[in-house]
Order: structure tokens, then sequence, then C-alpha cells
């Protein structure tokens, strides 16, 4: 018997992304389709097992509220929440009433992530000293909506942020200390558009890097070890190919361009390209499909606590100890 979805979110994240994962996967029916303002139909719908939220962040946690409260299962997009604290309480709530909350961090399943994962784990860098992530756009205007206006959830820390620290967090585990720049580069921004933050542990360094103003971006992974280092450039493609009414189910999807594998170079000089993993978000849904809780919201809360240390470095322009 399949598991009836009731999406809320007419946005991008909800049509590009969450309603073709659903349709996707095996198991999975989307019976409801709601913007925020018919969510309180959905979620009271006898008919819908499952509640996916792809609304704007400040919208999340009353939602997952709501949602759990009525005894459904819940998907979030990320950011879980805006803040630790409600991060907290829908943990809490989940628990008390013994529903699956989970985190939509689909970049775990990026194609050029798990191949990351895969190099480091190989031991053919030795031991990770510096590990780099960069996700750079050239955006000289304001963008229209709710990410560009000043509120709780607002800025690029906070849409981009999530996914590199949890990447961050699955490659090296929570960190010593936090250091940080946040900024507004452009000349009209009400909101950061750029990051530097850098993670602590012992003598490793794990920089996490965004901006809207790099017409030539820097590589997307550069990981260097004691026995060599990888580089990886180019986007993972499942976005775009999405945005272009692509599907899960088309041949190549989620395939990399042979022109963009990374390039795994060792300590003797010796060079070789690396094939890119084929990129599969429909595995978050699968696992849902299964029963799973395929990112527990207990990591959504690890991304969260980290960006709050983050910005409190930028503010002080100190590092930030973890207590």
């Amino acid at each position: 018997m399949s598991l009836r979805v009731g999406l809320i979110g007419r946005g991008m994240a909800g049509t590009v992304f969450h309603a073709p994962l659903i349709r996707a996967a095996e198991g999975l029916e989307l019976v409801a389709i709601a913007g925020s303002a018919e969510a309180a139909g959905v979620i009271a719908d006898p008919d819908v097992d499952l509640v996916v939220i792809a609304t704007p962040n400040q919208t999340h946690y009353p939602l997952a509220e709501a949602a759990l409260e009525a005894g459904k299962d819940v998907v979030v997009d990320k950011p879980l929440a805006v803040s630790v604290e409600e991060a907290d309480a829908l943990i809490a709530l989940a628990a008390a009433r013994g529903r699956r909350l989970s985190v939509f961090h689909n970049r775990r399943w990026d194609g050029d992530f798990l191949t990351v994962q895969e190099v480091i784990a190989s031991e053919r860098l030795g031991e990770v000293m510096l590990f780099e992530a960069h996700w750079d756009r050239l955006r000289l205007q304001i963008k229209q909506g709710w990410r560009e206006v000043p509120a709780d959830g607002a800025g690029l820390l906070n849409d981009l942020g999530p996914h590199m620290i949890d990447q961050a967090l699955l490659l090296f585990g929570m960190p010593e200390a936090v250091m940080a720049d946040v900024a507004l580069q452009r000349a009209a921004a009400a909101v950061d558009d750029y990051f530097d933050v850098t993670l602590i542990y012992g003598r490793r360094r794990v920089r996490l890097c965004a901006s809207t103003l790099v017409a030539a971006p820097r590589p997307r992974f550069a990981v260097h070890g004691t026995g060599g280092s990888f580089v990886k450039y180019g986007l993972d493609p499942q976005e775009a190919a999405l945005k272009g009414g692509g599907s899960p189910g088309d041949v190549g999807f989620g395939e990399d361009d042979p022109g963009s594998y990374g390039v795994l170079t060792l300590a003797d000089g010796v060079s070789e390209r690396v094939p890119t993993r084929v990129g599969r978000y429909l595995g978050f849904y699968e696992a849902v499909a299964r029963g799973e809780v395929p990112v527990p919201a207990a990591d959504g809360r690890a991304s969260l606590h980290l960006i709050d240390l983050a910005r409190q470095s930028a503010r002080a322009g100190r590092k930030i100890p973890l207590l």
C-alpha cells in the first residue's frame, strides 16, 4: 500500500524538487498539493499520511508543528526551522507523537558529493587537512522574494549554509570551533549575500564559502590531504534538469559531463580523472517510502546550531568554540 503524500508549497521547491521526486518514488502517492493558505486542509485530510513542507523558511515550524499534532509523518525542506529552539520543539513533538520527522538535505545525494565521500573513504588522500566547498553565483540584481527580505530565515547563509554544513558534518562530524565572515556585498542587498565559514577540527580546516558576485566559479570541492588532492568543478546537474522539466526517470538523469570530472593528484604528482558518481535525489524519497528517516531532524538541528555560531563569530570577529 502506497504512502499518501500531501505537499504544501506551490513555489520552486515544491513544484521543481519535491513533486517530481515524490511522483517518481515507488511506494509514494502524491494525493494533494496546496499553497500555504490551504495548508490546514491538507494537514487535516484523513487521506494524507505524510505531509511535505516546501514553503518559506519562517513557515516551516508552524506547519510542521500542526502536521505532527495531527498525527502525520513530516518532511520539511531545509532548513528544518529558523532557530535551534524551534528545531528542538519539533524534535520533541515528533518523539511524543511517535511520528517520523525528516529534513530535505537532498544535497547528500549530489553526484559530486558522493564522489568526494568515495575518494576520502579510499584513503588515497591520506589524512585530510583542508576541505573547501564553494557555491558561487553571479547574481548582480536582488532577486525578488522572501529570501532577500530581512527576517528570520532569510539570507544566503540560511539558504545554502544548511546544505554545505550538512555535507561537512557527514564527512567530519561536529567541529571544535567555528570562525566566520558573513557580509552584504551587493549595493542593494538587505540580507547577507556572502559567507566564508571555517569549521575547526584540530589541525584540519573545513571552509564553506558562497558568493553572489563570482563570474568564474571556484572549485565546487577541493580536498587536500597528506597523500594528495582532489579538485572538482561544476554543480551537480540534477537541479538544472528538474528546472528544465526533467524527471528522475529520464535517461542520463543525474549523470555528470565527463569534461567536469574531478581530478585526483597524488603526492608523487601523478594525476587521474575520477568519474563522478551519478547523483540521485530520488534516494531520499525512496527511503521515506521504505519507512525510514533519510535525514534525521537532529542533523537539521546541528546545521542550525552551526549557523547560529557562524553568525555569532561574524558579529564578534573571533573564533567561537562549541560548548
